[in-house]
């Protein structure tokens, strides 16, 4: 009798602090867009068609080198200014798209205040959300983006996102690249019962990076796949209208804290 009085008091406490992570119920469908590096065709072409289908997008740009000044390759930071007037959001893939493994906590903290600083120089606001440069993670960066008041940072991982599992600074998402079509049209199968699926794009195409291009036409197949099929689209500061950050990071455990 006492086992199952403990039972069921633990699942009264899962339930409970679920609740609280959850602000509101999590739709069927929920698909967030991402878009890494900062690439020219983000700009180009992936802005002009989410703008089409009436999508949210998020940007983590950075100035990454050795070829930021090549704008056949990357935007410019006017056209990031532009994509922050139409409504994307820009988020933080720090300056020089370090991997935060490889940084001193000082170092970490100068690459996400010196992109900050650009932003605020081309009157974008101060990012809020952040990519892992490689998705590359490190006990370092929970700290630096916990001091700074980040909200959600992206990882990698082929999986749907579940938001009462996964700490907020280790959200997962999806890489689309030119050869594995069926397993982003699989995977937008897993936005259901709570979980949430996330894209990470690099170029469409990508002209620096070609290992993770991502052909146009299939992107565009991706985006007539959403839309013809009702999934909402949003970006990763969306979540906020879903997720109580502040519960879900006390809540949810960390690797390596």
């Amino acid at each position: 009798m006492k086992s199952v009085s403990l039972f069921c008091y633990l699942l009264l406490c899962i339930g409970s602090v679920d609740a609280q992570i959850i602000r509101r119920p999590i739709p069927e469908k929920l698909v967030v867009l991402t878009f890494d590096d900062g690439v020219s065709t983000h700009a180009t072409t992936v802005a002009p068609l989410l703008k089409k289908y009436g999508f949210g997008g998020t940007f983590f740009v950075c100035e990454f080198p050795p070829d930021f000044a090549d704008k056949n390759k990357y935007m410019s930071w006017e056209q990031i200014r532009q994509l922050n007037e139409m409504g994307f959001e820009i988020g933080n893939h720090t300056l020089t798209h370090k991997h935060v493994g490889k940084l001193t906590k000082a170092q970490l903290l100068a690459e996400l205040d010196s992109l900050e600083s650009r932003c605020v120089k081309f009157g974008i606001a101060k990012p809020v959300n952040f990519a892992y440069p490689g998705y590359a993670i490190h006990p370092t960066a929970y700290e630096v983006l916990a001091e700074k008041g980040y909200h959600f940072a992206r990882i990698g991982g082929d999986r749907p996102y579940d938001p009462v599992k996964d700490h907020p600074f280790l959200i997962p998402s999806f890489t689309t690249l030119k050869d594995n079509r069926e397993v982003i049209l699989k995977g937008f199968e897993g936005a259901t019962q709570g979980k949430i699926v996330i894209l990470t794009v690099h170029g469409v195409p990508d002209y620096a990076h070609d290992w993770v291009t991502t052909p146009p036409d299939l992107f565009s197949e991706y985006l007539d796949y959403l839309h013809t099929n009702k999934f909402t689209v949003i970006s990763l500061r969306d979540l906020n209208q879903y997720i109580n950050f502040d519960e879900a990071a006390r809540a949810l455990p960390l690797p390596g804290r």
